[in-house]
């Protein structure tokens, strides 16, 4: 009987009544036949799906993909390595997941195994395996999945381990040994922050040409081996995912809800008025192509994002740093505590003295002992004003000597230097989601004067190469800032502004 005629018998034949327990009626019969029928149909669609990546994700878990998504699908079934350098918020993480879940279940049992790795532990398990654990749901996939691995019965009764995510010490050249399957798929996502070791571990699970290695990332970091390998030549495919090719900025026609989880024409337009369309982070972000790397750089990426993935508890001393706007900056207060700093007022109110009632109540509202505030130009006003109402404002002179001129051109580069050491030392937590204070920490160079000191590039000089004021990060670095190096300290106490 061929495929057609059992499907057909089995149609025609529905289960009527409870089976005899001493007989085995056609009903049974055809019963049986169904489900061996449906194992068929499913191995032979797994088959098509393990060629078909997209048609998995839209068939198996009923999402939708846009053309970029659906052209690197293609091209991993293809090629052995694909490195995809992507803007911000063009669904990497999202696809990164879908492909390992599609990896896993269209591959026989005991078959093949999922590498993960990214630049931090948190995105491993907390982004990437988020999302997988979400695929697995929605496509009721077989196994059992926990925060970073995936366990697959096997025909013989056995359980075993098919997938994993892992963050080993950048170093760790034996991070991913003991890994043996014929297909093997390893995962790179941040891949920009990820070690170079790490890569050639990788490079070594995927060996024969049934596997492959493909790395997602924003090519924030030239120095990084991901920039290396995106290059012509590397021997990987490379496709680029841009800002302008995103479904917001392209047409392309996809529905409301996929719309709404990409990138906006509004975002782009704010950063490119925050960042500049010549700075690093807008190249990483909405072009994505790797900023060359810059060796006068003073804050490098990766000092960013580990003092980003730090989590150091609120302590002492408690203090804030304020950037009083003019000229259409905005006006910023950085509250710290101890080595853990933030945000906490963005406020394009150019009236100084509403500015001056801000820092009142955050004085009152934290127990800060002091705001720190940059003196020279508008600023003067503020700390002026401050010490007439006796608020525990101190005014601090960036432009002023160093208390180390053999070193330092002036206070400023000693207190950005000063930054720099705390976050080479890990002392510093940043607010992960505040990506424009990690623009501006990238953005900042330095030099050396002809007598050896220390020089940070002055404003003028950035907006000259197109890279907006630094008003996030010259708050934080005032937060920084001990009180004693405020010219001559006044007496203050804190008042209740009123």
């Amino acid at each position: 009987m061929t495929p057609a005629e059992l499907t057909e018998w089995v149609r025609t034949h529905p289960p009527q009544g409870a089976p005899d327990p001493n007989v085995t009626p056609p009903e049974v019969k055809a019963a049986a036949l169904r489900e061996e029928l449906e194992r068929v149909h499913a191995k032979i669609k797994r088959r098509q799906w393990s060629r078909q990546p997209a048609a998995w994700i839209r068939e198996r878990l009923g999402e939708e993909l846009w053309s970029k998504q659906a052209e690197i699908l293609e091209a991993l079934t293809l090629e052995p390595r694909l490195a995809v350098p992507s803007c911000f918020a063009s669904g990497k993480s999202w696809l990164a997941a879908r492909i390992a879940a599609w990896w896993v279940d269209t591959h026989p049992p005991g078959t093949a195994f999922v590498v993960t790795t990214a630049s931090s532990w948190s995105q491993v398990r907390a982004i990437l395996w988020r999302e997988l654990a979400r695929a697995h749901a929605k496509g009721k996939l077989p196994g059992r999945l926990n925060q970073t691995e995936w366990h697959l019965p096997m025909p013989d009764g056995r359980e075993e381990l098919v997938a994993f995510g892992r963050k080993p010490a950048d170093l760790d050249t034996t991070a991913f040994q003991g890994i043996h399957a014929f297909y093997v798929l390893v995962l790179l996502d941040e891949a920009a922050g990820v070690h170079e070791a790490l890569w050639r571990a990788a490079d070594a699970l995927a060996t024969n040409d049934a596997s492959r290695v493909l790395a997602f990332g924003n090519p924030e970091d030239g120095a990084s081996h991901f920039a290396k390998i995106c290059k012509p030549g590397s021997g990987w495919r490379v496709i680029r995912i841009r800002a302008w090719d995103t479904p917001n900025f392209s047409g392309e026609a996809v529905s409301e809800d996929l719309k709404q989880l990409l990138l906006s024409k509004s975002w782009v337009e704010r950063k490119r008025k925050e960042w500049g369309e010549k700075s690093a982070f807008w190249l990483a972000k909405v072009e994505a192509e790797f900023p060359d790397f810059r060796p006068d750089g003073l804050f490098p990426i990766q000092l960013i994002r580990q003092a980003q993935e730090k989590s150091i508890p609120p302590g002492l001393p408690v203090e804030l740093g304020v950037d009083v706007g003019g000229g259409g900056n905005k006006s910023i207060i950085a509250l710290r505590r101890g080595g853990w700093v933030r945000i906490v007022l963005r406020n394009q109110n150019p009236d100084t003295m509403a500015v001056l009632g801000e820092v009142a109540a955050q004085l009152k509202a934290t127990g800060a002992t002091c705001a720190k505030a940059d003196e020279i130009g508008i600023g003067r006003g503020l700390v002026d004003r401050a010490r007439e109402l006796r608020l525990a404002v101190l005014g601090i002179n960036i432009g002023m000597p160093s208390k180390d001129p053999e070193h330092f051109a002036n206070l400023r580069a000693q207190a950005y230097w000063g930054l720099r050491e705390r976050l080479e030392a890990g002392e510093v937590d940043i607010d992960p989601e505040d990506e424009d204070l990690a623009a501006q920490l990238v953005e900042i160079r330095y030099k050396r004067t002809s007598a050896g000191k220390i020089q940070i590039e002055g404003k003028d000089e950035m907006a000259r190469r197109g890279v907006s004021s630094p008003d996030e990060l010259d708050a934080v670095v005032l937060s920084f800032i001990p009180p004693d190096m405020a010219p001559r300290p006044p007496r203050v106490r804190q008042v209740e502004w009123g």
